[in-house]
């Protein structure tokens, strides 16, 4: 697949924009372009001008205006989208209308469903869109992937997500966020979608806590059921091999959740507008502008983060001529990139760009909108992220009595 290799990143002045045109800026060709592209400009021309880099340049979009978004993206092959999810559909317009490939970071289950309702749009035009590219979703489907062509026949998949955070700060702002404070809060208010008995259905928000270990040094965390796309993708992506649950959970640290869950009851999480002086604005668009404007942390020393981004794929494999009960667990290991200034945040990131890459290059042939278990190859996935100090590791083990 031949395309150009100007890459726009839209949000890209935002905390993960920045992260992949970072990556972008070390890892693209010195042919290629790199387009800032964001609603705040003045915001993105600093930071492209920070980057001292001729290949990057900074340009304004609204993605509330598909046409004038287009035409600001005129000769951009690639788009990656780096805004709130619920605006990826617009984001996905903008780029059949600019005849650009798209890349996103997700949609937590719901939004995924409906991009896919775009793939035959896609196709006819002979673009691909990659839905749900960051860690998790992302990685975590990549590393499903990976255990799930070892095995004959797939029965379950489970992602789990965790973290540790020892450094020492001097400054850390009252809600520690890295990611929109909104997306947080659907998460931990939406009922999460899990696959089941091979049906989908819903359990209440924040179930599922039950203590999983992690390796080293993440060690024993509680994560919890929250909705996300690999619920939506990885159930039809391996149906032929007959996977009967799909399930995803993630921990956080508890004073985070505590506090969450206190902005959740108190009503912060509510897109229902409120009347304030006469004007009406939703809750969770308030609290989530607050949080969002909070200063960012400030190290001492060295940071010391981790988090393990894991799969766990059960089935079915030939050994000794018969069939035996297997189980995969894949581990991505992240401790971020101290001389980026940047933490664990690196495998949201990061994972984008990659794949922006490899389609510039060539190497995926798919068209439509697709999963990334599903036109990205893992080896050589896996060695891009080597190369950006994240390591996959994998165990096999006999049967199935594996913690999930």
């Amino acid at each position: 697949m031949a395309v150009s290799t100007r890459i726009a990143i839209i949000g890209g002045a935002g905390a993960m924009g920045r992260i992949t045109v970072r990556d972008l800026v070390e890892f693209a060709g010195k042919e290629d372009r790199i387009v800032i592209a964001d609603y705040d400009f003045a915001k993105a021309e600093e930071f492209a001008g920070s980057l001292k880099d001729p290949r990057v340049s900074a340009v304004r979009v609204d993605v509330r205006s598909h046409d004038e978004a287009a035409a600001a993206l005129a000769g951009c092959g690639i788009i990656i989208n780096s805004v709130q999810y619920q605006l990826n559909l617009d984001v996905m317009r903008i780029a059949l209308k600019a005849g650009a490939h798209y890349i996103d970071l997700g949609g937590l289950f719901h939004m995924t469903r409906r991009q896919m309702e775009l793939h035959e749009e896609f196709k006819a035009r002979g673009l691909l869109a990659i839905i749900g590219m960051g860690a998790a979703p992302g990685i975590t489907n990549i590393l499903s992937r990976m255990g799930a062509d070892e095995l004959d026949k797939v029965t379950e998949i489970h992602t789990r997500v965790a973290g540790r955070d020892l450094s020492q700060y001097s400054y850390t702002p009252a809600l520690p966020v890295s990611y929109s404070l909104q997306t947080i809060l659907e998460e931990f208010s939406f009922k999460p979608a899990v696959f089941t008995k091979g049906k989908f259905t819903f359990v209440e928000p924040m179930s599922g806590s039950v203590p999983h270990r992690f390796p080293s040094p993440v060690g024993v965390r509680r994560p919890m059921y929250t909705i996300h796309s690999e619920v939506a993708t990885l159930p039809l992506s391996f149906a032929k091999k007959g996977v009967k649950e799909v399930t995803f959970k993630i921990a956080f640290d508890d004073d985070f959740v505590d506090r969450v869950r206190f902005l959740r009851d108190m009503g912060m999480a509510s897109h229902e507008p409120v009347d304030i002086g006469g004007i009406k604005v939703p809750p969770i668009a308030v609290v989530n502008k607050v949080a969002m404007s909070q200063n960012a942390p400030k190290i001492k020393g060295k940071p010391k983060q981790y988090e393990i981004v894991r799969a766990i794929v059960k089935g079915w494999t030939k050994s000794a001529g018969k069939q035996a009960k297997m189980t995969y667990i894949l581990d991505c290991h992240t401790e971020g990139m101290p001389k980026w200034g940047i933490g664990t945040d690196i495998n949201t990131g990061t994972p984008p760009a990659i794949a922006a890459l490899m389609v510039g290059r060539g190497e995926i042939s798919e068209i439509g909108v697709v999963a990334p278990e599903n036109c990205i190859d893992a080896k050589s996935f896996v060695r891009e992220l080597a190369r950006r100090k994240m390591k996959v590791k994998v165990t096999r083990k006999r049967g199935w009595d594996v913690q999930v």
